[in-house]
């Protein structure tokens, strides 16, 4: 059987790049519309319904039972608590531009669990591919973050968004072990549930949830649902099963300064210079990251 051409096989990561940067739009777009906890909880829900239906359509092969609770976590982690608390952090007045500096940090928490979780030794080529990724993110937030003097937040503002961080880094690890066995849209149904868990926890909390129910939200939530929590995942579930952790969450480096670039075009934030230069340092690291011979495996123990 013949192997996909070059370009094909980058097709995905295309995709999933250009899809998930959309989150950081949506985040700051649904923040004076509803809850953010709400809106997720419906997102996740929808998105759910729309795994749970095509695995049945398909009679893909459901988990066993004693395996769904790992599902579950790999959800809530990978996006529950990524989600929520992202999305809480930026509604309770966290830049935007600080939240996806602090994303940067993901690649290298992936690429620093994966040594001691799943015996992955990253090569050289992809720590400088993580390091060149690191940069142009820096170069294309700092900018922003200089014109923008952000509002004053807490240190628990700024830790819930590390902690943001740190639960989609635990999920991608995650998604590496035994669950990977599983077929991709019953886990993802399954995973739904998992954040669908976190989501409605935190909206039990709230006595009165706000909702504005309009077109602009209602096509935010089909986006998100549908877009975002379905194709997203999906590519990004299928990104990490195929290849090293480390170089699926490297991909990570091209969402914010995609998202820079759909702000400029959707609200006129201006990019100067040198923002444009750290979206392509960042797309060179991606391309290191995702080049043959970036893991070597440790020994069995």
């Amino acid at each position: 059987m013949s192997r996909p051409s070059a370009p094909a096989a980058w097709l995905p990561a295309l995709a999933f790049v250009l899809i998930w940067s959309t989150g950081f739009i949506v985040g700051k777009a649904i923040v004076p519309l509803a809850d953010t906890s709400l809106f997720l909880l419906a997102r996740f829900a929808v998105a759910g319904v729309v795994f749970a239906v095509a695995a049945l359509a398909s009679g893909a092969k459901w988990p066993r039972w004693r395996e769904v609770p790992r599902h579950l976590l790999a959800g809530a982690l990978m996006q529950g608590v990524y989600l929520c608390a992202g999305y809480g952090a930026v509604a309770h007045g966290l830049s935007p531009s600080v939240m996806a500096l602090l994303g940067a940090l993901q690649p290298l928490l992936t690429a620093l669990l994966a040594i001691p979780l799943l015996k992955e030794l990253p090569s050289r080529r992809t720590w400088q591919g993580l390091a060149l990724g690191s940069l142009g993110v820096a170069l294309v937030v700092a900018p922003a973050m200089q014109a923008n003097a952000p509002q004053p937040v807490s240190p628990w503002i700024v830790l819930t968004g590390i902690l943001a961080i740190l639960s989609i880094t635990m999920g991608t690890i995650l998604q590496k072990t035994s669950i990977a066995a599983s077929d991709l849209r019953t886990s993802s149904a399954w995973q739904s549930v998992g954040a669908m868990l976190v989501a409605g926890a935190l909206v039990s909390m709230n006595p009165a949830p706000a909702w504005h129910g309009g077109p602009a939200l209602w096509a935010a939530l089909a986006w998100a649902a549908l877009v975002l929590s379905g194709a997203g995942t999906w590519l990004l579930l299928g990104i990490v099963r195929r290849g090293q952790a480390a170089s699926a969450a490297a991909l990570m480096f091209l969402a914010p300064p995609l998202a820079a670039v759909q702000a400029w075009l959707l609200f006129g934030d201006s990019l100067g210079p040198v923002q444009w230069l750290g979206m392509g340092v960042a797309g060179a690291g991606v391309w290191l990251c995702q080049t043959r011979g970036s893991v070597r495996h440790a020994a069995a123990r």
